[in-house]
Order: structure tokens, then C-alpha cells, then sequence
């Protein structure tokens, strides 16, 4: 198993991404990792670590970096020989089973979309976001950036991915599916939320609802769906929550101090280094995206994810369920739903009956 890590992308490169590399290799045995970036400087961090004649790393020399500044659709283009670009080569040659990096996300994001294709059926890629609701249990959001105009099959088909992708990392049988709104009754929401919610109720897989922010946390769901914009700041919220959380109570008690075990564990569970880094749903291939600021505590772990999620084969996974829910979806019609405003009306007119 060989993972193409980008050792010039995030903000402490190649410090972090190699330090990084090395303590997965000394934690899982079976893989081995391609060092993708400036060779002479790869060189130096690795007779650092004392690890220049460790036979499980292997330098791929690119000439070229990505800097956050630099245009997406620009790059694949003018930086063919960025370290980026390149181990998302490695992976589309098949000489690496996964790309790991914590550089530029929307770099990574359009040259795997370009190099690496869309699985067939797949209208966009996603990008999801993982919270802990306790006891180890997560849940992912999605998508939460990539995408912030939206279609209902777009959002039906996150759904689907977003239940493969949970139920191979977490184990979860039968995912509970749901969909963010302004209330949980079926009525709420705007016009995205309104079609998803039909669809997503005909499409076959576990939905149980509309949720609203507050339920997130709340064990309601394991996949909850929404559009990119609307991710993208729930996610940026919640990454501030608990470190502003933590940084209060001890201003409250006075300065540094001993944090309690109760306020530590939770603490762990809303680091994001403890997962890693999160997969590009769609693509043909597995591409992980890590956080800009990652530690290598983090990109260990995004290594030791790419790993399980290549064994489990999650294209291949993705495919089959996005193929099996739009089969689903056409043969029962779903996709000629009657017109929003009409459809609201049916659905008020159900509920005063209910009453």
C-alpha cells in the first residue's frame, strides 16, 4: 500500500507532512509512503529525523509549489510539476494507492476532478466534514465547501456517498440520513430544501428528516446534508466553538491551568487532527484533504484513513451505490417531482389533516 503524500503543502511544510509520514510508518507496518515535493529539502528534513535510509519513504522530485494565493483553474495549467499536481499523478498513474495533502483545497480539488475523473452518475464531487457525538460515534456533514450552489440531485447524491463513506470508516449498517432546514417539519426550508426532502424521502435510502443546527451534535443522524455555503459555515463555527470554549475557562479561573478529564476528552474529540483529514467524494480515486494547519499528528492519521478507505476500494463503493439510488430514483419517477409551489400546498394540506 503506497500513499503519495504532498510534502510541500500546508503551512509548517515539509517539516509537518514528513514528520508526519514518518510516524505512520512507525505505527502501521504495511504501507509506504511517496515524499512528493523539492528533493534537496525533503532530503534535509529526513537527515533531520534520522530517517534518510529508511527504505519505506521514497522522493518523488517536483520542481514546483503551490502557494494558497494561487488561482485553481490557473494551476493545473501553469504548475504541472507542483508537488499537488504530481501526487495526484502518482495516483492516477496507479504507482500510489491514495493522495494525502494539506495544501491548497481548491487545487487539489480541481485537479483531482481533472486527472482523476468523475465516477459515472456523479454530478459533483463533495466534500464532508466529521463531528463527534460521543462515545467515539461520528457523523459527517456534507458537503461543506465544495459546492455552494446546489441542486436537489445534487444533495440526493451527497446523501448517498455521504452514507458509503460513513458506513466503510465507521462501520455503521444502514446510516441514518437527514437533511439541515429551519425546522423539522417537512414544510420548512427553501426551495433546495423542500425538493431534496421529496426526493430523499422516495429514494430508498435511511432518511429520518429535516434537522436543524442544534441537532448536529444530537445523535440524530450519521450523514446530515446540505449545500456547500451553508456547510461551509457550520463548519467554520464549530472548529471555533470549543478552542473559544476551552481559551474562556481558563481565563475564567485565572490564567493556565489544570484542565479537568471530562473537559480533556472532549477536547479530543473535537480535534480534527484525530481523524486527519476527509476524502473528496466523487472522484475516481482517493484524495484526502487535510487542514492547512494540520500537525503531523494529523497527517498521520490522514495517511492511516487514505490507507483503510484504498483497502475498502471507496470509488469503487461510491459507484455501485450511486448507480443502484439513481436507478432507484428514475424508476419510481422521482426525478419528474411536481413543481415546488405545488407541492408545497399537497404537503400543508397533508399536515392540517394529520392535525
Amino acid at each position: 500500500m503506497v500513499i503519495a503524500l504532498d510534502a510541500m503543502g500546508g503551512d509548517f511544510a515539509p517539516r509537518v507532512p514528513i514528520e508526519g509520514a514518518c510516524a505512520a510508518l512507525d505505527e502501521l507496518p504495511d504501507i509506504k509512503v511517496t515524499l512528493v515535493g523539492r528533493e534537496e529539502v525533503i532530503r534535509e528534513e529526513l537527515s533531520r529525523l534520522g530517517r534518510s535510509a529508511d527504505q519505506r519513504l521514497h522522493i518523488e522530485h517536483a520542481s514546483e509549489v503551490v502557494e494558497m494565493t494561487d488561482s485553481p483553474g490557473k494551476v493545473v495549467r501553469s504548475k504541472p510539476d507542483s508537488s499537488l499536481l504530481r501526487a495526484i499523478d502518482l495516483h492516477q498513474e496507479g504507482r500510489a494507492n491514495a493522495v494525502v495533502s494539506a495544501g491548497h483545497t481548491g487545487v487539489q480539488m480541481a485537479a483531482s476532478y481533472l486527472k482523476l475523473g468523475l465516477i459515472k452518475g456523479v454530478r459533483r464531487p463533495t466534500i464532508g466534514g466529521l463531528f463527534p457525538k460521543g462515545e467515539g460515534r461520528l457523523a459527517v456533514l456534507l458537503d461543506v465547501g465544495a459546492n455552494t450552489d446546489c441542486k436537489p440531485i445534487h444533495l440526493l447524491q451527497f446523501a448517498v456517498m455521504g452514507a458509503i463513506y460513513i458506513e466503510l470508516l465507521t462501520g455503521v449498517a444502514n446510516p441514518r440520513i437527514a437533511l439541515i432546514s429551519i425546522g423539522e417539519e417537512k414544510t420548512k426550508g427553501n426551495e433546495l430544501v423542500l425538493a431534496t426532502h421529496y426526493l430523499l424521502e422516495q429514494s430508498g435510502l435511511n432518511f429520518v428528516g429535516n434537522v436543524e443546527g442544534r441537532d448536529i451534535l444530537a445523535d440524530k443522524a450519521d450523514v446530515i446534508v446540505c449545500d456547500g455555503f451553508v456547510g461551509n459555515v457550520v463548519l467554520k463555527l464549530m472548529e471555533s466553538m470549543f478552542h473559544s470554549f476551552v481559551s474562556r475557562f481558563k481565563s475564567c479561573n485565572g490564567g493556565p491551568t489544570e484542565i479537568p478529564p471530562t473537559i480533556k476528552q472532549l477536547q479530543k474529540e473535537f480535534d480534527y487532527s484525530e481523524v486527519g483529514g476527509v476524502p473528496l467524494l466523487g472522484v475516481n480515486g482517493v484524495s484526502l484533504i487535510c487542514h492547512g494547519g494540520s500537525p503531523a499528528k494529523a497527517i498521520k492519521n490522514a495517511i492511516r484513513e487514505a490507507a483503510t478507505l484504498a483497502r475498502k476500494n471507496l470509488p469503487e463503493a461510491l459507484s455501485q451505490g450511486v448507480e443502484h439510488y439513481d436507478a432507484s430514483m428514475l424508476a419510481r419517477g422521482v426525478a419528474r417531482y411536481k413543481g415546488l409551489s405545488e407541492k408545497r400546498d399537497e404537503l400543508e394540506a397533508e399536515e392540517a389533516e394529520d392535525e
